[in-house]
C-alpha cells in the first residue's frame, strides 16, 4: 500500500485537498492509481488529471519505493492508525509523512519548544534547563533541530534520558544544519525525524514555514525561549495559535534584543514561562488525559522512577528546611554552602586567592582577599562589564581601585570553566 502513497505524493500539480478528494472517491490510493481516467475527470480539472495521468505511466512504483526503502525512511499517510492524531487534527493537514526512528505517541504530553538560532547565554540557559526537565518527565520535546534553541532543547532532553522529534525542511535523509550531525544520530534512536517532503528534497527557504505548523501541530502546548521582533520563530506561533494551541513565551529584559518577540508575545496574551515544573503542573491541569512517557518502568509499589525521584528530592528539600527552621548553623561558602549561583556555576572551594601581580590585585582595600564566591555572586547568565563587576563588588563592600585588579581573578574562573568570557571584558555565568 506504501508504495501507492508514494506515488500519489509525488504526483505533480496535486496539493492535499485534491489528494483527500481522491481518496475519499476510490478508497485508497490503490484505487486512484487504478482508476480510469473517464472518473479521474469526475474529481479533478482537466489540467490536474492529465498530470496524475502522465505520473502513472511514468513513476515506476517497486524501484522508486525500494529507493525509499534503501535511504532508511518509512512513510505514513493520514489514512494510517500511526498518523499523528494531533496532526489530522489541524488545517491543510499533510497528505503523508516520512520518518526515520519512531512517531510521536498521542497518549504522551508533547511540547515545542522553539526560538532564537543565535541565542544569548540566559536563552541557552533556560532551553538547557526546559529540555532537561522535560526529558526527565518524560515528555516529549518537539522541534526542528535547528541551530540555537531548537537543537540545544532537544540535545538536553535526550541526555537526560528523554525522547524528542525533530521535524525538517528537507528530506529525513539529509541533516541540516550540519553542525548537528550527531544530534541527528541520537534523535534517529531516542525518538524520531520527521518531515513532509520526499527523501533527497534539499532545504530552501520556502519549505521551513509549512514545516512550522507541523512543529506545533505535533505539540500540545509551545514555548517560546527567544525570539526577536521580526523573527521566523513568530511564524511558529501564528500557526499554533491557528490551530489552537497554548503559547508560553520567556520574559526577557527590556534592552535585550533577542527578548522582544517573547515581551511582545507577552502582551499580546501569551502564557508566561517562569520555571519548568509550572509549566508542567499547568500542562497537565489542561491535559488530564495524556500520560508521562514510561521512563524504566514501575517499581514494585507501582510508582513511576520519575515521579518518586521527584519525591525524594521534595523530601531531602523539606528535610533541609526543618532543619534549619529547628536552628542548625547554617555552612559558610567555606564549610559547603554558598548562594544559587555560586552552587550553580561549580562546587566553590571558598579558599581566598591572591591574583599575583601585586598586594592590590584581587584585593578590597581594608586587605581582604576577595574570594571566588564574591566574583560569582556579582554575576547572572547576562554577560556583564568588568567595571560594572567591579561597582556590584563594592555594594558588597570591597572598594576596587581599578577594574583591571580583578581581571586575573576573572581569568582563573574562566580557565576553570566556571564562567564564561563571552567577549574581551565581558563575563556571565
Amino acid at each position: 500500500m506504501n508504495k501507492y502513497v508514494y506515488w500519489l505524493d509525488q504526483a505533480a500539480g496535486l496539493g492535499n485537498g485534491a489528494r483527500r478528494r481522491l481518496i475519499q472517491a476510490f478508497g485508497s490510493p490503490q484505487g486512484v492509481y487504478e482508476a480510469g481516467e473517464r472518473y479521474l475527470g469526475m474529481i479533478l480539472e482537466e489540467k490536474k488529471k492529465e498530470l496524475l495521468i502522465s505520473s502513472r505511466r511514468s513513476w515506476d512504483l517497486e524501484g522508486e519505493y525500494a529507493k525509499l526503502e534503501k535511504s532508511g525512511s518509512r512513510i505514513v499517510s493520514f489514512q494510517d492508525e500511526d498518523y499523528p492524531q494531533r496532526l489530522r487534527e489541524i488545517p491543510d493537514a499533510p497528505f503523508c509523512l516520512y520518518y526515520k526512528g519512531g512517531l510521536p505517541r498521542q497518549e504522551v504530553l508533547s511540547v515545542a519548544v522553539v526560538g532564537a538560532r543565535e541565542c544569548s547565554e540566559y536563552g541557552e540557559y533556560v532551553a538547557v534547563s526546559l529540555g532537561r526537565f522535560l526529558g526527565e518527565q518524560g515528555v516529549q520535546v518537539i522541534s526542528g533541530m535547528a541551530r540555537g534553541i531548537d537543537g540545544i532543547s532537544q540535545r538536553a532532553a535526550v541526555q537526560a534520558g528523554g525522547s524528542s522529534f525533530a521535524i525538517l525542511g528537507c528530506g529525513v535523509d539529509i541533516c541540516y544544519p550540519k553542525a548537528n550531525r550527531e544530534l541527528y544520530g541520537i534523535l534517529e534512536k531516542r525518538g524520531g525525524i520527521l518531515s513532509p517532503y520526499a527523501p533527497g528534497t534539499q532545504p530552501r527557504p520556502q519549505l521551513f514555514p509549512p514545516r512550522n505548523r507541523i512543529v506545533s501541530g505535533l505539540a500540545d502546548a509551545v514555548v517560546v525561549v527567544e525570539a526577536r521582533q521580526k523573527s521566523g520563530t513568530l511564524i511558529t506561533v501564528d500557526m499554533a495559535l491557528e490551530q489552537g494551541r497554548d503559547v508560553y513565551a520567556v520574559p526577557g529584559r527590556l534592552t535585550d534584543r533577542l527578548s522582544d518577540g517573547c515581551n511582545k508575545l507577552l502582551r499580546e496574551g501569551a502564557m508566561v514561562f517562569l520555571s519548568p515544573r509550572e509549566f508542567l503542573a499547568e500542562l497537565r491541569s489542561s491535559f488530564p488525559g495524556k500520560i508521562l512517557e514510561d521512563r524504566g518502568g514501575e517499581d514494585e509499589k507501582g510508582e513511576r522512577a520519575v515521579e518518586k525521584r521527584g519525591r525524594a528530592e521534595e523530601g531531602r528539600e523539606g528535610s533541609r528546611g526543618a532543619k534549619e527552621r529547628k536552628g542548625e548553623k547554617k555552612k559558610t561558602p567555606e564549610e559547603g554552602g554558598g548562594n544559587r549561583a555560586g552552587r550553580r556555576a561549580g562546587e566553590l572551594s571558598g579558599e581566598t586567592r591572591r591574583a599575583g601581580r601585586g598586594v592590590s590585585e584581587g584585593i578590597c582595600r581594608s586587605g581582604r582577599e576577595l574570594s571566588e564566591e564574591e566574583i560569582l555572586r556579582t554575576l547572572d547568565l547576562y554577560p556583564r562589564g568588568v567595571e560594572e563587576i567591579c561597582e556590584r563588588l563594592q555594594g558588597m563592600g570591597c572598594a576596587l581601585t581599578d577594574p583591571a585588579d580583578i581581571l586575573p581573578l576573572l581569568m582563573k574562573l574562566v580557565l576553570s570553566n566556571r564562567i564564561k568570557q563571552v567577549s574581551p571584558g565581558w563575563f556571565s555565568l
